[in-house]
């Protein structure tokens, strides 16, 4: 199993751009690989990227899709020195979504979406949670599905293989259009990652989208099955590996074949993958073999 890959859709252009950027604010963040394959209207900007430890897939191509906060990344820092100096970062020519302050929650935390619309959740590690990594991807349920935060939790952790959940904490009374029961925070562990989740009623104007999706890299075309298959029951299958699951979660499950074609392929097999793979739903392993070598 290798660990989920949060994949960026950037505006034209900016996916190395963002990459590079964001490797001069976290601590343990690096441009890993960057470059462009065809695509049938153009080109696609590529680049891989790691971010306080996290793995990340950014792209840019074609239209933009507006990336919002029903996925944002919770950085968990050991000092709060360092929560201001990446948030001094973060907010230039940014969005605050919450102030950099003290909450019950923390003595030390911010949410701002930065000026590539990403939105960072920056607050001060809880010692007792030595488990959880520096960076965690987390969902937002907002409405229409709002309130099955600990739903999709339950879904989720029963998918994959090593699933469990971490801390979960529910509101006790109704808060406001959020009622008794649903998710104030919970965190949960698949395929070698932790992630977030939480509800709010509350009318945010967004859901989740394309612009943030889950990647789920696979080796076998057993593994490309099965998750295809339990991620997207109930959901829409779409294009090149995508699809949403029944909460409305972009995922992608594809096959390390592609990024290793694009790092490593001639401009031959590059452009044989990139075709086969465009005219694919779920991923077909032994037809990307085939167009690598020229079958």
């Amino acid at each position: 199993m290798l660990r989920i890959k949060p994949h960026i859709w950037f505006a034209q252009d900016k996916a190395k751009e963002a990459a590079e950027f964001y490797s001069t604010v976290m601590p343990d963040s690096t441009v890993d690989y960057a470059g462009h394959f065809p695509t049938g209207d153009g080109e696609c900007e590529t680049v891989e990227f790691t971010v306080a430890g996290q793995p990340f897939l950014g792209i840019s191509a074609g239209h933009h899709m507006e990336i919002n906060p029903s996925i944002s990344f919770m950085v968990h820092f050991d000092a709060a020195e360092r929560i201001d100096e990446a948030w001094g970062k973060l907010i230039e020519n940014g969005k605050v979504m919450m102030p950099l302050d003290r909450y019950p929650f923390s003595e030390r935390y911010g949410w701002v979406a930065d000026k590539y619309g990403v939105s960072w959740q920056l607050m001060l590690a809880n010692p007792d949670n030595g488990e959880r990594p520096v960076i965690m991807p987390s969902m937002l349920f907002t409405p229409p599905m709002a309130g099955k935060a600990n739903e999709a939790v339950d879904f989720y952790t029963s998918v994959f293989k090593d699933g469990k959940r971490g801390t979960t904490a529910t509101r006790q009374e109704d808060m406001g259009p959020d009622k008794t029961g649903t998710l104030l925070y919970g965190d949960f562990y698949i395929d070698q990652t932790w992630l977030a989740a939480m509800d709010s009623a509350h009318q945010h104007g967004f859901n989740f989208n394309d612009a943030i999706s889950l990647l789920v890299p696979c080796e076998t075309q057993e593994e490309i099955d099965y998750y295809w298959s339990a991620l997207s029951a109930d959901g829409k299958p779409g294009q090149c590996g995508w699809l949403k699951d029944k909460f409305g979660v972009s995922w992608q499950v594809t096959s390390t074949i592609v990024p290793e074609t694009l790092k490593s392929g001639s401009p031959e097999q590059i452009s044989r993958v990139t075709q086969a793979f465009f005219q694919m739903q779920k991923v077909d392993v032994a037809a990307l073999q085939q167009a690598y070598d020229g079958q």
